[in-house]
């Protein structure tokens, strides 16, 4: 068995017993976003296109929960996994992994985001002299999505009545819109007054693409704190540190921009769409919390230094990053780590992340009435 044959195997290992779900709220979840999301596409994207396997194909990545590689950039399960669980669904497999027989895979959901995905265009960058290596924009993720709805759906009012009661996860998005500009040095006021409002405009484009097919139930999640991952410590061309959070003013700075303008949108989105519900999850505010909290939330030590790393003082290297040579040994306990790989979270904070989200979407009125029989999980995950 090839590689990418192996990857795709461990992959839908997972989802070797599907059955029905037993906690009925949604009927599916469809996720799309970045790598914080990506649950194996950017692994099988390279290992198909150009026989690479990606560091993130490699031990410890998946240690604390799988016990091998699933493409996650996590030591074990991200957000979407777990709310998947507490809705008794599987977890969304990677759309690249393929539909399997009769469709099987895809009949609760599916996955199409992937690592190094932007809100603008590769076209929005190369016109403007700063050409991306990242290929993939929110638009290509809605667009697979269509072109897959014959193997999620079988009619038009089987398709009608999936969407509706299906739960959309869209996002975090944000932070390679923003890598690819400070890395060709492009200055804060051109990133404030013409690259930030095409992010926010392209990512409501996105979700009336998603409600034009037929999504009702929406958890649209803003970005992480750019300025507080340990690589934008490493990569960034500044030295502009806040002293309460410790994390890069202008990064930051640039993010809440960009999230002050995308939930102005939002809200005359929703005015809009007043039989859409939707769920705004402030992924960066809590990760702030954590941050200034650390001990509330069970991190210990530095929340800076990466648990999974190359060296470094803060345990990030771009050129041995988790899962590369020297890379392979994780720190002892993730559980009590913030960071990951130096840009993504561990699974023990991702799991706070998700509760809390899963938390703030059953109050919704809406929700509350849908899902009021529904039994929620506590630690058991849905597949073993």
């Amino acid at each position: 068995m090839n590689s990418s044959a192996s990857i795709i195997f461990l992959i839908l290992s997972l989802l070797a017993n599907i059955s029905q779900p037993t906690r009925a709220c949604f009927s599916s979840i469809i996720s799309l976003g970045g790598s914080p999301s990506d649950t194996g596409n950017e692994l099988i994207n390279l290992e198909r296109e150009i026989s690479y396997k990606l560091y993130v194909g490699f031990l410890p990545n998946g240690e604390t929960f799988f016990g091998y590689p699933t493409g996650r950039f996590c030591d074990g399960r991200i957000v979407i996994d777990f709310i998947a669980e507490e809705f008794g669904l599987p977890y969304p497999p990677p759309h690249l992994a393929g539909a399997g027989p009769e469709n099987q895979y895809f009949k609760y959901g599916m996955n199409v985001a992937i690592a190094g995905s932007t809100l603008a265009e590769t076209s929005f960058f190369e016109e403007r002299g700063t050409a991306t290596p990242f290929s993939y924009a929110l638009s290509a993720e809605v667009q697979w999505f269509k072109d897959l709805l014959p193997t999620y759906c079988s009619s038009t009012s089987d398709c009608g009545e999936k969407l509706a009661n299906a739960l959309f996860i869209v996002g975090p998005f944000g932070r390679n819109d923003f890598r690819t500009e400070y890395l060709h040095n492009t200055s804060d006021d051109e990133i404030k007054t013409v690259v930030v409002p095409v992010m926010a405009e392209r990512f409501i484009s996105g979700l009336k693409e998603l409600v034009d097919i037929g999504a009702r139930t929406m958890i649209v999640a803003n970005s992480y704190p750019i300025g507080c991952l340990p690589a934008s410590f490493v990569e960034s061309p500044r030295n502009d540190f806040d002293e309460k959070t410790g994390c890069m003013n202008w990064l930051n700075d640039m993010t809440s921009l960009f999230h002050q303008q995308l939930e102005a949108k939002l809200q005359v989105f929703q005015s809009e769409n007043p039989n859409v519900t939707i769920l705004y999850a402030d992924l960066y505010g809590m990760t702030i919390d954590m941050i200034l909290s650390p001990k509330k939330y069970g991190v210990e030590g530095n929340p800076f230094v990466t648990c999974c790393g190359g060296g470094g003082p803060y345990n990030y290297n771009l050129a041995a990053r988790c899962g590369d040579e020297g890379a392979k040994k994780a720190c002892d306990d993730p559980t009590k780590a913030l960071f990951w790989d130096g840009v993504h979270l561990t699974e023990a904070r991702y799991k706070f992340i998700a509760t809390e989200l899963v938390k703030q979407l059953l109050a919704l009125p809406s929700i509350k009435e849908q899902c009021k029989d529904i039994k929620r999980m506590k630690d058991e995950p849905f597949f073993m």
